[in-house]
């Protein structure tokens, strides 16, 4: 998030919103002295006054009626592009800037990343800062092949941005077979790498879908036999490779019982869950992770946005 954005984000908290510098400070993970600057500038700049009325304020408000409607402590809201192929660019570009601004604040002890596109998009995009005492593990097992959909490359390009450790979680997305995974799970190593997963302090993923645009679908995994029974178990989408129905609850297909990643009950205790996702056809699964709780940070675009919040039974604003 640039600082003209900045200054709208923390003037409208302040001047619209009623917050308190501290909260605002909280809020956007900023330090109090930074959020009197922003506000002392957007004065001086006429920020306050104009541009209220601006595109980047009509953001300002769809963030704050997701966070109404779904009882977010956060929404970043970027521009939706014309050309729905720079979809992940854009929202990696404004999850960079919230990671950016959040991490240096926060100086967490653990990071958990998944993998897919956008966050590829949003570690390249990142600003390098040097925070060596933060470890920065998988959140789920993947493949080796493909530099989106592989966990090694994902999470050491993390690591090397923030100065940290990496940890890996060297197992497959998928096992062959429940009863492969829950052999793969017992090993003590395994075990040790998904409780580490679900004990970070901020976590950072996006969702998966089941239309050819999504990427695991493109690599064959699932199967577009498995994908029918999927959506035959009222399957939407995937979260951490956990698919789920409209309402947030997992289905009742084996895919779920062969993932190797955290269970969600363990994932809902990770203090900041931020999940990064935009475009129609993420639509209907960010419903269902927002429904389930499973995000305290949202990053998506204006048009997905409207649509959440209009799905929630709320005016969206135009």
């Amino acid at each position: 998030m640039d600082n003209r954005q900045l200054m709208v984000k923390a003037s409208w908290l302040y001047h619209v919103e009623g917050l308190t510098q501290a909260q605002i400070a909280e809020r956007i993970n900023l330090t109090r002295r930074r959020v009197n600057e922003l506000l002392a500038a957007a004065l001086d700049e006429g920020i306050v006054r104009i541009s209220f009325t601006s595109p980047l304020a009509e953001n300002v408000e769809l963030e704050a009626q997701l966070c109404g409607a779904f009882g977010l402590d956060e929404a970043v809201v970027a521009p939706t592009p014309a050309d729905p192929r720079q979809m992940q660019s854009v929202i990696g570009r404004a999850a960079a800037a919230l990671l950016d601004r959040m991490i240096p604040v926060r100086r967490p002890q653990s990071l958990g990343v998944g993998w897919g596109t956008t966050l590829r998009e949003t570690v390249e995009q990142m600003t390098p800062v040097n925070v060596p005492e933060t470890k920065v593990r998988s959140m789920m097992g993947g493949l080796t092949r493909g530099s989106e959909i592989n966990t090694f490359e994902i999470v050491r390009r993390f690591a090397k941005v923030l100065g940290a450790e990496c940890h890996y979680l060297a197992a497959p997305i998928y096992a062959d077979s429940a009863a492969s995974r829950d052999a793969i799970v017992a090993q003590p190593v395994i075990r040790t790498l998904l409780e580490e997963a679900a004990a970070v302090e901020i976590s950072c993923l996006s969702v998966g879908d089941l239309t050819r645009e999504s990427l695991q679908v493109r690599y064959g995994l699932p199967s577009l036999q498995v994908i029918e029974e999927l959506k035959q178990a009222g399957a939407v989408g995937d979260i951490l490779g956990r698919y789920l129905d409209g309402e947030g609850r997992t289905v009742d297909h084996p895919m779920n019982r062969q993932v190797i990643s955290p269970e969600l009950e363990d994932y809902r205790r990770i203090p900041c869950r931020i999940i990064a996702s935009g475009g129609a056809h993420k639509h209907a699964t960010l419903h269902a992770a927002l429904k389930a709780r499973l995000a305290t940070v949202l990053v998506t675009d204006a048009e997905s946005a409207r649509w959440l919040i209009k799905k929630a039974g709320r005016s969206p604003a135009e």
